[in-house]
């Protein structure tokens, strides 16, 4: 706003140079217009001038260059020698955005008074965006030639010379400008960037020490060369510049940071660590070069001991930056790698509070959910997530999980469809959901396309340990499709051979079956690992021994089953009457 303002009233300055004074003339000789009718047409003429150049401003002051162009344009015609005119069509067509038509009338301004600065600056302007950098650079050459006070027509130049690619001519005239005001962190920093684009790193440091030089006390000036020096591959140069600003701030936090890259990069973990102790404390260094530092520091851990001293690290800048939601999530993350999965999760958890935007969080929060068995959890999570990402299939299947863990079956199958409609870039998730689908849809009844859920995730992953079970043990149930279930849990069996769980399923497919000898084999298998046995299998057991004729055996082991809980809604039929009932 203060640039257009003053452009402004450069203007009206220049319209009082080139038509009040002759307006004024006009007046001073009106007293004569009896005695010379042409001097007064004149004067009246001028005054008519002055009136549309004012006309023309109150638009540009209005911001409308739209009205005013004509107008000056028109003032341009009748006054094609004023440079005044010309300047001012100029002005409204740059404002208009009609920057090659703007050249044409500056370029005119500029030829009728090449003194004035302000013809020249704009032009030079014209140019230099147009991309004339020649051009430009010559004009600026000029102003600097005619103003060498003015810095700004230096970096002017210099500017027009970078984006020409001229770069030792932009060097050459901040020289020069450094020899005028002296060295500046501006110049100096300028310079740094084209040597650095030349590939002399040799210059760029020379630059860097010669800011130090001027302002010795100044430690941001050593940091800043060291990381120079880092960032070029030349580390072991960046340790004296490091220490000499520690000498003078032993507080200086980004140095502490530096040195502790450094030692990391050269493996020694301890000095690292001793570095990143002092930095990690300090709340007034940003986080960000923390996280930087601590990113890289984790692909270095190989020992127990490593990765405890990192998790230490990590807990000292959560606690430093609670509110710096990545220094959450890399405590989080060494948490999770030391399998602390609930304190995991609950890190997780605050720093989707902070920034919930990050939707890797998000996967790990519901997986940790899923692995600590907290449903519950699982199922605010998922919703919570799904508010700022309802275009991610993962989180409608953590969803739907959810609801089938609490028998919510039409709501488990709303979500796992969604799920698949925005599964496009997971497609190995495709299986999973049609395995969840297969149980949603048998939870409901609707066994048709429960069976076809389960066929297409056997499609998608024939060894798809859930469904061989599932499917197999809910076919033997509905005393259908024998054979498939068979051939299903028998495979399953053979991948797994001491799994209570999965021989319990081929069991039970044998005791449907008739073969009850072989399901009493099989369950006897399944509960020598007590640890895994459930009352389930127990039941299931003493069901076989009753179809074998053990009856006593038989209702001992429906005994035990009730003890351990898990069982059938008809366990207690069983034993009161001590006979076998079955749905």
């Amino acid at each position: 706003m203060r640039t257009e303002y003053l452009k402004l009233t450069l203007l009206i300055c220049l319209l009082a140079s080139a038509f009040i004074a002759p307006s004024a003339n006009a007046q001073r000789r009106g007293k004569d217009k009896e005695k010379d009718p042409a001097k007064a047409e004149s004067a009246s003429f001028k005054l008519v001038e002055e009136s549309m150049a004012a006309e023309g401003m109150k638009f540009m002051m209005k911001d409308e260059p739209a009205r005013a162009l004509p107008i000056f344009e028109n003032l341009a015609k009748t006054n094609s020698e004023d440079a005044a005119t010309h300047y001012l069509v100029a002005t409204a067509l740059i404002k208009l955005e009609k920057f090659d038509d703007a050249i044409v009338s500056s370029k005119k301004a500029y030829e009728l008074n090449k003194e004035n600065i302000f013809y020249a600056q704009q032009l030079a302007e014209l140019c230099a965006k147009r991309r004339k950098y020649t051009e430009a650079a010559q004009i600026y050459q000029t102003l600097v030639t005619k103003n060498p006070e003015n810095i700004q027509y230096g970096v002017e130049l210099a500017a027009v010379y970078v984006f020409n690619e001229q770069f030792d001519k932009a060097i050459e005239t901040y020289t020069g400008l450094e020899k005028a005001i002296g060295v500046t962190e501006e110049i100096t920093h300028q310079k740094q960037q084209l040597y650095l684009r030349q590939n002399n790193l040799d210059k760029a440091v020379e630059e860097a020490k010669k800011l130090i030089a001027a302002e010795p006390t100044e430690v941001s000036y050593r940091v800043e060369l060291a990381e120079l020096l880092i960032a070029n591959d030349r580390v072991k140069d960046a340790v004296i510049p490091l220490e000499e600003a520690l000498k003078i701030n032993p507080d200086e936090a980004q140095a502490h940071v530096l040195l502790a890259d450094i030692y990391r990069r050269n493996g020694d973990i301890e000095k690292c660590n001793q570095e990143l102790r002092l930095v990690f404390a300090n709340p007034n260094l940003d986080a960000d070069p923390k996280v930087r530092v601590l990113t890289g520091y984790l692909s270095m851990l190989k020992t127990d001991t490593e990765l405890n001293e990192a998790t230490s690290l990590a807990k000292q800048l959560a606690e430093t930056h609670p509110t710096e939601a990545r220094a959450i999530v890399i405590y989080a993350d060494l948490l999770t790698r030391q399998n602390k999965k609930a304190d995991a999760r609950d890190m997780y958890v605050k720093a989707s509070q902070l920034d919930g935007s990050v939707f890797q969080v998000w996967g790990a929060i519901l997986q940790l959910d899923i692995d600590l068995n907290q449903i519950d959890s699982v199922m605010v999570h998922s919703e919570k997530a799904l508010e700022i990402f309802p275009n991610q299939g993962l989180l409608w299947y953590f969803n739907g999980i959810a609801h089938l863990m609490k028998k919510n079956f039409k709501e488990a199958i709303s979500s796992f469809e969604e799920g698949l409609k925005l599964v496009g870039d997971k497609p190995d998730l495709i299986p999973h959901i049609h395995a969840q689908l297969g149980d949603a849809y048998n939870g409901i009844g609707d066994h048709q396309k429960s069976d076809a859920a389960y066929d297409l995730a056997l499609k998608g992953n024939p060894d798809n340990d859930h469904v061989l079970n599932n499917y197999s043990y809910f076919l033997s149930l509905r005393k259908e499709k024998l054979d498939l279930a068979l051939k299903m849990s028998e495979k399953l069996v053979q991948q797994h051979q001491n799994n209570p769980t999965y021989l319990d399923t081929y069991a039970w497919v044998l005791y449907i079956r008739k073969d009850y000898k072989k399901a009493k084999e099989f369950l006897e298998k399944a509960m020598v690992d007590s640890a895994g046995v459930s009352g389930t299998i127990v039941e299931h057991y003493g069901d076989v021994l009753f179809k074998l004729g053990e009856r006593d055996n038989a209702v001992a082991q429906w005994k035990k089953a009730k003890r351990m809980g898990e069982t059938t809604e008809l366990l207690d039929k069983k034993i009161a009457t001590g006979a076998l009932h079955e749905q």
